[in-house]
């Protein structure tokens, strides 16, 4: 989405410390290091909504989130940083090099700063699919600007879920991480609304279940090619609410359970993201039962993080499927780091399945439960069902 259309630039971020040299960066195969450690970011737009700005950034560290977007004055990345989080600033684009020098000599020092933004969502107007809202080169130019005043931080682009991977590879070099933002829990029957197409959908491809996440992934990955970071952005809000109050139908207010959240998280990783970014908590109500789903995620991803950030295993793993009266469309996702798999069903149905190669002794971590069977682990996944196994 533009988040501009919808709100002004908020406060907040995440943790790690830097280097002397460069404080973030990118290893050969595109994971972020931060002080030169490799790191599977974990981040938020905006916080949880809670009575004070003390408390909601609490439970944004509790949670186990690294990094928070921020507004670009040094004040709120202090904020930031007294609560171990530190944050990414927005710097807009040139030909306004005075003022862009201006707020980068203010705060490239400061001990928050994870990483730089420059523009949301440049390929995209609504309703103007063909038309491109800021051209590449504006991009590009922004970022070696950029970089020039400091080379120490990365940079970031997000790009709406839509255009051609060559189009979207013409703003690579103006970018270090690359993302998209998809938000697939929308109710049937919505009216227009910005960012969404006339049947109403967000995303633009032939799969209209939460499994196109996985789809976006690989165009992003595509896109962004081996040596830059991927970041999916991810869905923390119930579309209805990014109306005024009084234009709401209270039918229409619909979030992500919080199964739905761990299987859009899950497939963005086996699919080959490098962090995950969640947006729109600044419209969901404290009361909302959203949180409590996401901050579980986050807590989990948390408690493997050296396992996401590390190298794929090159394991001989086989997967033999068993028949459930089903088709098999995309079948079981997964992927092997570590010590750990992680598996989600991308198919409206369920999936039964034979995993073999993986050792003795593993075990269920979150979703499908397995069956060891003497020559591997049998398991049965619910519709858009997950797993995560250690062993």
């Amino acid at each position: 989405m533009k988040r501009r259309t919808f709100l002004p630039l908020m406060a907040t971020a995440v943790a790690p410390a830097w280097g002397a040299e460069a404080k973030s960066s990118l290893d050969s195969d595109g994971t972020v290091l931060v002080d030169g450690k490799r790191t599977f970011l974990l981040g938020l737009y905006h916080p949880p909504a809670r009575k004070t700005r003390a408390e909601s950034l609490r439970a944004v560290k509790e949670a186990g989130f690294d990094v928070v977007h921020a507004a670009a004055k040094p004040e709120a990345l202090d904020e930031l940083a007294q609560h171990g989080l530190q944050g990414w600033c927005t710097t807009g684009l040139v030909p306004d090099k005075q003022r862009i020098a201006a707020l980068v000599n203010r705060i490239r020092n400061h001990k928050a700063l994870l990483y730089w933004e420059t523009e949301d969502e440049p390929s995209f107007i609504w309703k103007k699919p063909a038309a491109l809202r800021v051209r590449p080169d504006v991009i590009r130019d922004t970022y070696a600007y950029l970089r020039s005043l400091d080379p120490a931080h990365l940079v970031y682009l997000n790009h709406a879920p839509t255009n051609l991977v060559s189009t979207l590879q013409g703003y690579n070099p103006g970018a270090d991480l690359i993302a998209t933002d998809v938000y697939p829990v929308i109710p049937h029957g919505i009216r227009e609304q910005f960012a969404l197409w006339p049947d109403g959908r967000q995303g633009d491809m032939l799969n209209p279940y939460i499994s196109q996440v996985g789809a976006y992934t690989r165009k992003m990955r595509e896109v962004a090619g081996p040596q830059r970071a991927v970041l999916m952005v991810q869905q923390a809000f119930a579309w209805e609410l990014l109306r005024k109050p009084n234009d709401r139908d209270p039918k229409m207010v619909l979030y992500p359970t919080a199964d739905q959240l761990r299987f859009m998280a899950f497939q963005s990783i086996v699919n080959g993201a490098n962090g995950l970014l969640w947006w729109g908590l600044s419209f969901t109500p404290e009361t909302a039962p959203l949180w409590n789903g996401l901050a579980a995620v986050a807590k989990l991803l948390h408690s493997i993080h050296d396992e996401l950030a590390a190298p794929r295993s090159i394991q001989a793993i086989r997967l033999e499927y068993h028949d459930t009266g089903h088709s098999l469309d995309r079948g079981i996702e997964w992927i092997a780091k570590k010590n750990i798999w992680m598996a989600v069903n991308a198919d409206p149905n369920p999936v039964e399945v034979t995993v073999q190669g993986l050792p003795p002794g593993m075990q269920a971590l979150a979703g499908a439960k397995p069956e060891w069977t003497g020559g591997g682990w049998r398991v049965k996944f619910p519709p858009f069902g997950d797993a995560l196994w250690r062993g």
